[in-house]
């Protein structure tokens, strides 16, 4: 380019004037740099690598260019970094186990934060190099060309709620086990129970049993202690999760989903405070979310889908496919499901009946094709329970 015209100005224009704004008298302004994309419209973008007793930053400023990092403590010393970086900032950090506290604490002093999704973030094929300080500009990067999957930051009732219906996972996961240990102990004595597993009279013949070897009857006593006292706290938590479910801001969502079959009191909570925002999807997107969607394999003219993604959040995906399968039976209206309807409003009372038909409708199809009875038709996202309860 020859002249003047390759920076944009006129012939004969002064080069003591670089800016054609400047050059027509008005006042000088920064001029926003084109690798400022459409991702964040801040002035700074930071990226922050947290961590449980450090956080490494990483921020650039898109008018000079100028780059900041620091390797900072947890808390209050993020928040006077920030501070010192013109302003307005952005931030974007990976979601993770230091929870969303601190977009929480950003957000309310006025500071743009979003958190990432880490199973979707772009990293270079060929980078072989990993630390901390690469990370965080790897985010910055992201934010400022608008390169990431954000997630949802849930309010702190609401994170406080999950953290309590996964508690009460672990829990169901510890009595299993627990339970296992115990009848397999069991088992290696050639002692079998003849009668209905995990009952009182299961458990009051489990209480009669005893063992010559000490050493026997102590590991006997142990793995029971373990599975009674498991128990008594699934049992607490089940009591603090039919509160809640009762008297809190997720009532009217609870009802609404007890309306379906196969979703108890407990499974809509669980799902009323998992999925958090429903207005966000509907019966499509909800299912590609929880990863109940096919994969697939495709190049060219060649098509090949494959078994569910499995993406997403494992806790829900399971509760949804175990209430599919309770639709496999013809439909019809116990007291339990009735009692659980009158909660609700008529709509979704109608809306339930409705989505209970045809989950039981698209089972007999499955059967008249003799699919296999392991394939829940919550593998299809627009005719999971999810899907057919969404609030009218």
């Amino acid at each position: 380019m020859g002249g003047s015209r390759g920076w944009g100005l006129r012939a004969g224009a002064s080069l003591a004037h670089p800016s054609w704004v400047a050059g027509r008298g008005l006042p000088a302004r920064p001029i926003r740099h084109v690798w400022g994309g459409p991702g964040v419209s801040e002035r700074t973008s930071v990226g922050l690598d947290v961590h449980a007793r450090s956080v490494a930053a990483h921020g650039m400023d898109e008018v000079t260019g100028e780059v900041f990092a620091a390797s900072l403590a947890p808390g209050a010393e993020v928040h006077d970094w920030l501070g010192k970086l013109p302003g307005p900032v952005a931030v974007l950090y990976e979601a993770g186990p230091t929870g969303f506290g601190l977009a929480r604490e950003l957000r309310a002093a006025g500071i743009r934060c979003e958190v990432a999704a880490p199973s979707k973030l772009q990293r270079p094929a060929g980078d072989r190099v990993e630390n901390d300080a690469r990370d965080a500009e790897h985010l910055c990067r992201l934010l400022r060309l608008g390169e990431f999957t954000p997630v949802r930051v849930p309010d702190a009732a609401t994170e406080s709620a999950r953290d309590l219906v996964r508690a009460r996972e672990d829990c169901r996961k510890d009595l299993m086990r627990s339970r296992h240990r115990l009848s397999k102990l069991l088992l290696r004595q050639q002692i079998v129970y003849d009668g209905n597993a995990w009952t009182g009279a299961h458990r009051d013949w489990l209480a009669r049993q005893r063992f010559d070897d000490p050493n026997l009857q102590t590991t006997f006593d142990e793995y029971l202690d373990q599975v009674l006292s498991t128990l008594a706290r699934r049992d607490r938590l089940d009591a603090r999760i039919e509160q809640l479910a009762g008297d809190s801001p997720w009532t009217p969502m609870v009802r609404r989903l007890c309306c379906l079959r196969g979703i108890s009191t407990l499974t809509g909570f669980a799902l009323a405070v998992e999925i958090g925002d429903w207005t966000r999807f509907d019966g499509n997107s909800i299912g590609a979310y929880l990863g109940l969607v096919p994969s697939e394999h495709s190049s060219g003219r060649s098509r090949m889908t494959g078994p569910i993604t499995r993406t997403g959040n494992a806790h829900v995906r399971r509760l949804l496919i175990e209430a599919a399968l309770h639709h496999m039976r013809p439909y019809r209206k116990g007291k339990v499901l009735r009692d659980r309807q009158d909660l609700a409003s008529p709509a979704a009372r109608a809306r339930g009946d409705a989505g209970n038909r045809r989950l039981h409708a698209r089972w007999v199809g499955f059967q008249a094709r003799k699919k296999r009875t392991t394939s829940p038709p919550s593998l299809s996202p627009a005719n999971s329970p999810a899907g057919a309860g969404r609030s009218p």
